[in-house]
């Protein structure tokens, strides 16, 4: 299969291309550049959009407009390439990064999201013993997860990055791209401000 991987639900979007299990090309920049991004990876390795057999997309949780943006171009890119779709929690990749890993996803107002999924502060966090604390929210509360006894990769490691390509070792059940659904684990912050 040539896979199409991408994950917008932090500040970082990673995009990969997969070809039977084997990583043709990687990329990490922001979710607004995730177009140009596809296009980039797909021009290097040569090959054209006709030619991918499937999509996977991260589902979140994490910023609401960085996994809309996500979502919706795996649902226009399986409408008009008519590709099946499989969804992945950004946790799940995350935790695959690395044995004993355990995703931290900075999920802004002072809170966090962990499996479960689930928000929580920071300070009320339980690492399971054994684990590594990865993502965003690990390099941001470092010092208060460490002071409870985690441990935290240097902020440069790879591991705090939810790499598309893992999205793609992950991904298992293929389908309709009307039936991935956003992992949402509180409501967007527009609509606390809603009557």
């Amino acid at each position: 299969m040539l896979i199409l991987a991408f994950d917008t639900a932090t500040d970082l979007a990673t995009s990969a291309l997969v070809a039977d299990g084997v990583t043709l090309g990687e990329r990490v920049t922001r979710p607004q550049a995730l177009l140009a991004d596809v296009d980039a990876l797909l021009a290097a390795a040569g090959v054209a959009p006709s030619d991918l057999t499937g999509l996977v997309v991260g589902t979140g949780p994490g910023s609401f407009t960085g996994t809309r943006i996500g979502l919706a171009v795996a649902r226009g890119l399986a409408l008009s390439l008519a590709l099946p779709v499989a969804g992945v929690s950004t946790l799940d990749a995350l935790a695959a990064a690395a044995p004993d890993a355990f995703p931290v996803v900075d999920a802004r107002r002072g809170e966090v999201f962990v499996p479960g999924p689930r928000a929580v502060r920071p300070e009320e966090l339980v690492v399971p013993a054994g684990s590594i604390c990865v993502g965003d929210g690990a390099r941001r509360y470092r010092d208060l997860l460490a002071a409870h006894g985690a441990v935290i990769p240097p902020d440069d490691s790879d591991l705090h990055v939810p790499r598309a390509s893992l999205h793609a070792a992950v991904a298992s059940a293929f389908g309709s791209a009307d039936g991935i659904e956003p992992v949402y684990v509180r409501e967007p912050d527009a609509k606390r401000w809603v009557g």
